[in-house]
Formats: structure tokens, C-alpha cells, sequence
């Protein structure tokens, strides 16, 4: 490439962002909830067509440099756009399968309503270390304990924000995690080292997460009384057989996941399962599936790949059980999809890093330093509306300027964690923030409040740097390294 090259200036660059912005808010000012219907999808192809126009006319980029981006992004989210559409047949099938309903009877019983937000952060939390996916998480046991909370009168956005942080959490930390590895791998920094350094701002940040969902339980006045959930139960039993040998299919799993079984074969033998338990236990809600003279095999089909619509006599439950299968996650899958050729269109432009170059000039010291990459990385999940281009961009753009101040690679790699991965589910048009608000039906805006550990993680990554904890030097030429004096030098 001529390294002479004219690149567009950072106000030039921000005009696809500012059409963007002002696009998606008269999408959502005219659809509402029908936003993601084709709009917003409209939105993103006409700022990615914007930012090929700028590029091609005025700064000579050829055509191909931007198709060969948006390939790469494309190629890049395929195995996660397999993996939701195995989502959507999940969900669908263990809910009219009985799993779920029975995740929420017996959880019901367990969890007290005052503890029930910290419980739910707190479980989510162990099984995505365990699985080391937010996705699945959400997708399995989220789904249940969305239920609970919504059966015992939290409000939905509570539920999703409680779960949502707990999930990030083990995503974040999780040997397992698919973030965990690229961020630490990007750095070149060791695994477990990454880890280690990662916990100085990540348990904080998901103590005090914790401690606020405490104090919402602990203060929740609304809702279900002991009667109502009582009736709940009672109306859950009425339309679902519910029995202990459904809880063979998460056990089993969550054994697969313990195996470390790759997570589209989990999900797939997962939902495979779940048809199974469906034909054992619950053949007279396949049949209502299917309808008027329709048989098993069409029941469990249309619950994997289409809407189900059951009728209780409870209108909460009744909007509980109704899942959209894979046809669900249609929507979302065209957004991602057009999404990636907005990032591709960005990168391949050059806009992205005339942008994020502006915050180069801002680093003169530590917390700069910290502060610089915490907001590069948020604006990179905007921008590019995917957290693994992100992180790959975030380490590539920043890794020489710590090594040019001497900080270790392990201090990039854990900022790049706090202010790329937790954010991701922040942002409405990313494929985190779509994939979560799709599976959990709550709309991003409407969780984003309640997620206090993905926004409290930035914030401690910051802070943690200006106290200078643990911030250590890079190995010099010789001698050993030394951990930074506050103040600095």
C-alpha cells in the first residue's frame, strides 16, 4: 500500500456516524419496536454505501479494498450467525419441550424474591465461567430465570440487566471465552496471565454490581404475591408436564459444555435433546403446535424453526411461553449482516483509524494512557457494531504506544477486555446488543440501565490506573521489572 495515501480527516471520517445516528433515530421515531423489521438494515446499507462515496470519489480507494473488508467481516460473524439460529431452534424447543418451565417451577421454590436479582447475577456469573459464553448462558439458563423474575413481579429490564452482567462476567474471564483468548492473543499476552490481571477489576466491579442488586431486591415491593405465584405454578403445571427427568437435558448439557464440546455442537445436541424430552413429555403441546390435524413430527419442526403461540390461562405465562424459533432470529441475522458491511466500509475507508487516532494525541500519562483505550474501544463498538473486530482493532492500534511508554502487554490486554467486551451488549446495533434483546424479547435501551457491571468495568479499569496498582513496567534490556510508584516518576 503507498504510504503516501491521503486518508480522510477525523470530521470527515464522523459523517457516516452522524448519518448513521440521525438515520436510526428517525427509523425508530416512525417503526418503534418494528425498527429492526428493515429500517435500521436500510440505515447501515445507505452509511456504508456513504462511506464507499466518500472513499471512491475523494480519496482514490478502489472498489475492491472495500469489498474485501466487508467480506472479512462477514466471514468473521459466520459461525456466530450459525450459532444464533441454533439459539432460536434452542429456545423454542426447550421452552414447549417443558425444560424450561420446569427450570422456573423448581426455581421458584429456591430462589427468594429478595436475593432472587443477586442469585440470577450470581449464577449467570458461574455458568458463563463454565461455558465461557455469554450466549449460551443467556440462551439456556437465562431464559429460565427470566421467568422466575418476571413470575415473581420484576420489572424485565431488572431481570435482563442482572443476567446480562453475571454472563459478561464469566465472557470475560472465562478460559473458555472466545474474547478472553482473541484479547490476550491480539496483546500477545499468556492466557492465564491475562486472567490473573484481569480479576483486579473485574471481581470489584461484579462485587459492586451484586451489592446494588441486593439492595433492589432487597427494597422490590412490587409484584407477585406469594398467592399469585403460587397460581403461577399451578397454571404451569396445568399446560406443562412438568418432572424432574426434564432437567436431564440442561445436566446433560452442561456436561458437554465441561467437556469443552465446541458450542454449535453443544446447542445442536442440546436442542436435539430437548426435541426428544418434547415427544416424550409433552406430545399433546406438539400436536397444538401443529394444528388442526397435524402430527408430532410437524409439532416439533415448526417449535425449531417457527412462532408458538400457547394458550394458558394466565396472560403473563401465556406471553412467557411464546417463542419465535430460528424464523425469530431472522431479523437480527439481516442486522449483523449489515452491520459488518458498515464496519467493513469504515475500515477499509480509513475513517476508523483517522477517528481513533484523534484520541492518540490525548495520551501523555497513565491514566490517559488507560482512559485513551477505554473510550477507543467503546467507539469501536459503535463504529464497527462487533466486538471481535473491535478487540483485534483496539490491540493492533494501541499495542505500540505501551510498549513505547514500557507498560507490560498485560495492561493493554486487560483495558481491551474492560472496554470492549462488556460494552458490546451496550450498544443496540451491535451483534451482542441484537443477539441478547432478540433472546431475552427485552429491548436494549430498556436493560442498558440495569447492566451495572459492563458499565462499572470500564470505570474500574480507569480508576484501578489511577491509582497505579499493579501497573507495572515492561521488562527493560536489563534488570527486572518494576510495578509503577504513584505518583508516577
Amino acid at each position: 500500500m503507498d504510504s503516501t495515501k491521503k486518508i480522510p480527516s477525523p470530521l470527515v471520517s464522523l459523517l457516516p456516524i452522524v448519518l448513521l445516528a440521525g438515520m436510526l433515530f428517525a427509523t425508530i421515531h416512525t417503526f418503534g419496536s418494528d425498527a429492526l423489521g428493515g429500517g435500521s438494515q436500510i440505515s447501515l446499507l445507505v452509511t456504508t454505501a456513504c462511506c464507499a462515496f466518500i472513499g471512491m470519489t475523494f480519496y482514490r480507494i478502489p472498489w475492491k479494498d472495500f469489498e474485501r473488508a466487508i467480506t472479512n467481516n462477514i466471514a468473521g460473524v459466520s459461525s456466530a450467525l450459525l450459532i444464533l439460529l441454533i439459539i432460536g431452534a434452542l429456545s423454542g424447543i426447550w421452552m414447549v419441550s417443558g425444560v424450561v418451565p420446569t427450570l422456573i417451577y423448581y426455581g421458584m421454590q429456591i430462589i427468594h424474591p429478595d436475593f432472587f436479582l443477586a442469585s440470577t447475577c450470581l449464577i449467570c456469573a458461574l455458568v458463563s465461567v463454565m461455558t465461557g459464553s455469554s450466549w449460551t448462558t443467556i440462551a439456556t439458563i437465562g431464559i429460565a430465570l427470566m421467568g422466575i423474575g418476571k413470575a415473581q413481579g420484576f420489572h424485565e429490564g431488572w431481570i435482563a440487566g442482572a443476567i446480562i452482567s453475571g454472563a459478561y462476567f464469566g465472557d470475560k474471564v472465562s478460559p473458555l471465552s472466545d474474547t478472553t483468548v482473541l484479547a490476550s492473543s491480539v496483546t500477545e499476552t499468556p492466557l492465564f496471565t491475562h486472567i490473573r490481571y484481569l480479576m483486579i477489576t473485574t471481581v470489584p466491579s461484579l462485587l459492586i454490581a451484586l451489592i446494588l442488586f441486593t439492595v433492589m431486591g432487597l427494597t422490590h415491593e412490587g409484584g407477585s404475591t406469594v398467592q399469585e405465584m403460587a397460581s403461577f405454578a399451578t397454571t404451569l403445571e396445568g399446560k406443562f408436564n412438568i418432572t424432574p427427568w426434564l432437567l436431564l437435558v440442561p445436566i446433560v448439557t452442561g456436561i458437554l459444555i465441561a467437556r469443552k464440546v465446541p458450542s454449535i455442537v453443544t446447542l445442536a445436541i442440546s436442542t436435539l435433546l430437548a426435541c426428544a424430552a418434547a415427544l416424550i413429555f409433552q406430545p399433546d403441546l406438539l400436536r397444538e403446535v401443529a394444528g388442526e390435524g397435524g402430527g408430532l413430527f410437524k409439532g416439533s419442526m415448526m417449535t425449531c424453526y417457527g412462532s408458538t403461540n400457547l394458550q394458558t390461562d394466565n396472560a403473563m405465562l401465556t406471553e412467557l411461553v411464546a417463542t419465535r424459533g430460528m424464523s425469530g432470529m431472522m431479523n437480527t441475522v439481516w442486522l449483523i449482516l449489515c452491520a459488518m458491511c458498515f464496519g467493513g466500509a469504515m475500515t477499509a475507508g480509513g475513517m476508523l483509524g483517522s477517528i481513533t487516532s484523534v484520541c492518540v494525541r490525548f495520551i501523555k500519562n497513565r491514566v490517559s494512557t488507560v482512559a485513551s483505550t477505554v473510550f477507543s474501544g467503546l467507539f469501536l463498538n459503535i463504529a464497527t457494531a462487533d466486538q471481535y473486530i473491535s478487540i483485534i482493532l483496539l490491540g493492533n492500534m494501541f499495542g505500540d504506544i505501551y510498549k513505547r511508554q514500557g507498560y507490560e502487554s498485560r495492561l493493554l490486554s486487560r483495558t481491551t477486555e474492560d472496554a470492549v467486551t462488556v460494552t458490546s451488549v451496550l450498544i443496540p446495533w451491535n451483534t451482542c446488543g441484537l443477539t441478547q434483546a432478540t433472546i431475552l424479547s427485552v429491548p436494549t435501551l430498556t436493560y442498558l440501565p440495569f447492566c451495572f457491571f459492563n458499565y462499572i468495568s470500564p470505570l474500574m479499569s480507569i480508576l484501578v490506573a489511577a491509582t497505579g496498582y499493579k501497573i507495572v513496567k515492561a521488562v527493560p534490556t536489563t534488570g527486572r521489572p518494576e510495578e509503577e510508584k504513584t505518583p508516577t516518576k
